[in-house]
């Protein structure tokens, strides 16, 4: 299902970082993009992931920016 390691509970290393190229990139893009989980807590593990990627390999992300950007909301 993935090109690249699962983080071990939920960690999110720098080996987990250094292990993604171009194509597993777009591969975790793509399974944001479409949200379909099995359950929440993937897709949410899925976004940290390319959150962690945006801050340390931000070359890669850079064409994804836009899946883990938040825009404000009121609650009210």
């Amino acid at each position: 299902m993935t090109d690249f390691p699962a983080p071990a509970a939920g960690a999110i290393t720098a080996e987990l970082i250094a292990s993604f190229d171009e194509a597993s990139v777009a591969e975790l893009a793509r399974r944001l993009d479409e949200d379909d989980y099995p359950t929440p807590f993937e897709g949410l593990q899925d976004w940290h992931v390319m959150r962690a990627l945006a801050i340390h390999r931000p070359e890669l992300a850079r064409p994804y920016v836009h899946l883990v950007d938040q825009e404000p909301f009121d609650e009210d």
